[in-house]
């Protein structure tokens, strides 16, 4: 029979340390930054422009305003108006997945939107990586800032 002496308890401590500081190694390193922020997905960004005062319509995912097959996943229109802008005009936004996508794509918007644009003149168009946001113009200037400004916080980091 094999007989074991009881831990002193400076053992039991010693081995309670052990145990803490294998669990707190196995964990990895703790960060106390703030972690980057990344794009918002379609809600949040809906939230933000109306938080910008922009009122949003009318909304339909997949609609690109041409018949792209790249864009059309990518698309939302939407009816906005707000800020200045009392006619609501029609708006495209193109959500890319990161900047590489919007970087690569980004020009197809503007062959995408001859097809929805009525007078080239006024076509407005806002780049906010990994957003593209295009519509027929003009916009009031208020209207176009809160779009912008908007934008620019839901993206982030740009992805």
């Amino acid at each position: 029979m094999i007989a074991f002496a009881p831990m002193s308890p400076r053992r039991i401590g010693l081995a309670g340390l052990l145990l803490i500081a294998l669990a707190v190694g196995g964990c990895g390193i703790v960060s106390t930054s703030p972690p980057e922020p990344t794009p918002a997905d379609f809600s949040d960004l809906a939230i933000e422009l109306t938080q910008h005062g922009i009122v949003i319509d009318n909304v339909v995912s997949g609609d690109a305003g041409c018949d792209d097959p790249v864009l059309i996943p990518t698309a939302i229109a939407m009816d906005a108006s707000g800020m200045g802008q009392t006619k609501p005009v029609r708006i495209y936004l193109y959500v890319f997945r990161t900047s590489e996508v919007f970087e690569r794509l980004r020009s197809t918007v503007d062959d995408c939107a001859r097809s929805f644009v009525t007078d080239p003149e006024t076509f407005e168009s806002i780049d906010q990586s990994p957003y593209v946001l295009a519509g027929q113009g003009p916009w009031a200037p208020a209207f176009e800032t809160a779009l912008r400004d908007g934008l620019e916080v839901a993206a982030g980091n740009g992805g």
